[in-house]
Order: C-alpha cells, then sequence, then structure tokens
C-alpha cells in the first residue's frame, strides 16, 4: 500500500488550535481563581455613603482584604460602569471577590439591627438619635418629620405624630430614606396596635393617641416599671372625676427644661396646653415617645382609688401613693424634707 503523506499545514493549525485552547484554558483557570477566591480573613462590615468613589473603596478594603489586587481585577471585569450602591454590608470570614463585588454592584445589603429604646424626647431627639446610627443626617429626619404633608398622609397632626414610632429593635436598612423609615414604623405601629390592645383602648374610651399619651407622662414619672400601672391607675382616676392631672413632667415639657429638677409655683403659671395644672384632660400630644411597657400599662392600668402620689423621701426612684389630699401632703412634706437635706433646688 501506498503510505499517506502527512500535511504540514493541518499539522501546525492542530498546533495553533491546541496553544490556544491551552491559553485559553489557562485564562479561564486564572480568572476562575480570581473571582472565587477566598479573600476575607475576618469578617468584617462596610459602610458605603453616596459620596463612596472606588478609590475610597478600595482604601478602605487595604487593611481587610488579604488580596486587594486580586479583588481590583474581579470588580473591573464583573463591574465595568463602577457602581457601588450605598448601604451596611457585612462579609463573612472567608467571601469571594465576585461576592463582594456582586453585592456592591447590586446593593445586596445586610439587613441592620436599629434599636430604639423607650421614652425619646420628642421628635427632634428621635430625629438625632437616627442621623447617629443611619445614613441620612439628623436634619433629613426631622425634616420629613416636620413636614405637614407627612402628618397628613398619616392621618395624625404636629402634636400627635411622635405616637406612630414603638420603641423597639428592628431590622431595616441602614441606607433607608426617612421616607421609607416611617413608612416601615407606620407597619409596626399597625402590628403592634392589634386587636387586643385596640379593644381594651376603646373599652377606655381613647384612642390609640391619647393612650400614647398618657403613656408618656407616665414614664415621665418613673424609671420603676413595676409602678408604671399603678400610676396609670391615679391618672385615669383623675381623669374620670374630672380633676386636673397635674403632673409635673408636662411643666417641665411646657417650660422646654426636662432636667428641671425641682418645680416651684412659679413654674407652674406657664402658660401651655400642656401644663396639666392649667388644663382639664390630657395635653394635645405626648411629651415623649412612650415606651411599650409604659403603653401596656395605661391599658391595663392598676384599679384603686389613689388620686395623689408623690417621690419617696427614700429618694430610690419608688413612689408613695395616697386616696386623700392630707395624706399626699404628709407624703409630699417627708419628700421635701428628704430633698432640702441635700440641698437640692
Amino acid at each position: 500500500m501506498k503510505a499517506i503523506k502527512s500535511n504540514p499545514t493541518i499539522k501546525y493549525i492542530l498546533a495553533a488550535v491546541s496553544a490556544i485552547a491551552v491559553v485559553a484554558a489557562i485564562s479561564v483557570a486564572g480568572r476562575y481563581f480570581t473571582d472565587y477566591k477566598k479573600n476575607v480573613p475576618e469578617k468584617f462590615t462596610l459602610y458605603i455613603t453616596p459620596e463612596t468613589t472606588y478609590e475610597t473603596l478600595t482604601d478602605s478594603l487595604k487593611e481587610k482584604l488579604a488580596d486587594l489586587k486580586s479583588f481590583e481585577k474581579c470588580f473591573s471585569r464583573e463591574n465595568p460602569s463602577g457602581n457601588i450602591v450605598p448601604g451596611h454590608y457585612v462579609f463573612k470570614k472567608d467571601a469571594n471577590n465576585k461576592n463582594i463585588v456582586r453585592s456592591l454592584k447590586n446593593g445586596w445589603q445586610t439587613p441592620y439591627r436599629l434599636t430604639l429604646s423607650g421614652n425619646i424626647r420628642g421628635l427632634e431627639k428621635l430625629a438625632g438619635i437616627l442621623g447617629r446610627k443611619m445614613m441620612y443626617d439628623s436634619a433629613a429626619f426631622i425634616r420629613y418629620f416636620n413636614d405637614p404633608q407627612t402628618w397628613d398622609k398619616y392621618s395624625l397632626t404636629k402634636e400627635t405624630f411622635a405616637t406612630l414610632f414603638i420603641p423597639n429593635t428592628y431590622e431595616l436598612y441602614w441606607s433607608n430614606t426617612p421616607e421609607e423609615f416611617t413608612e416601615r414604623m407606620k407597619k409596626e405601629n399597625v402590628r403592634f396596635w392589634n386587636e387586643k390592645r385596640l379593644q381594651r383602648a376603646k373599652e377606655l374610651k381613647m384612642s390609640k393617641e391619647e393612650v400614647s399619651t398618657l403613656a408618656s407622662i407616665v414614664c415621665e414619672e418613673s424609671n420603676y416599671n413595676p409602678e408604671l400601672s399603678t400610676i396609670a391607675g391615679v391618672y385615669m382616676n383623675r381623669l374620670k372625676r374630672g380633676m386636673k392631672l397635674e403632673a409635673d413632667p408636662t411643666v417641665k415639657f411646657a417650660l422646654n427644661n426636662p432636667g428641671l429638677k425641682r418645680i416651684l409655683y412659679k413654674h407652674l403659671e406657664v402658660d401651655s396646653p400642656y401644663n396639666t395644672y392649667k388644663i382639664i384632660g390630657l395635653p394635645p400630644g405626648p411629651i415623649t415617645i412612650p415606651s411599650v411597657a409604659g403603653i401596656d400599662a395605661v391599658l391595663n392600668y392598676k384599679d384603686h382609688n389613689y388620686l395623689y402620689f408623690c417621690a419617696s423621701e427614700k429618694l430610690d426612684g419608688t413612689h408613695k401613693f395616697a386616696r386623700t389630699l392630707s395624706e399626699h401632703n404628709r407624703n409630699a412634706r417627708a419628700y421635701q424634707a428628704a430633698i432640702n437635706k441635700l440641698k437640692i433646688r
């Protein structure tokens, strides 16, 4: 048989194809290694603001990533537009470059835990807390809270708007706008005011805003939770009898002086719809954002015959309760003597 001669052209083509395949394989392997390389030695948190640039991002990652160059390669390939979405991101140990880049590019944020403690003294204070704990500053929050269109949206007034917020711990996004945050608080408010609480308020012939207003006074009267329902019972008794509440915290609020240690007769003359030494019934809105314990203390107030109370002469944060004015005056004299001894003015 005649031998078949090999074609040198085919050999060259095959060799070239093989070489290209090898190069392509190496390239793919290199890309795979870069993209999926475990690049986070220890879990870390990243806060991205609208002002964050690629340069400030990489600068903040220098100490957090094992290999910054591999991240930069992955970023340029996966995110050529350089899009970085503001937010709160938590990257776990051994996270890879592709996960980090895609999270930042698409805004795959990590939920943020925000705790609002009870008895926040007004919307200004709330805005200050949010400005420190979330992306938008306090000015943005208070501007939205003080907008009449915002009050109208939630069927509230300037005086009652604070009742929308229920102190608790929430999971939300750190980058939430004031509008998004308030909308979330509305949903939480609806969840909090369940059928049981609404029914109880109805039995008391009070709106939920009125319950929160009274709760704000009760919470300012005492930090001792076991007493809250008893104090609430005193005020409920006074409301039922058409008596003035005569609550010192409302005077401090009217004077815009929450740190006032001693209420004098001259302070009781302040002309304000919040001065319960002058008005009958509840003030037009809460003086603080009351705690859940305070709201529930009003809804489940203790049934008793007390009409008065004052701080105990022990100065331990507890109170003495009285049925009659003469009994109350004795308790008040004992308390006054105790604070006089300490020269509190």
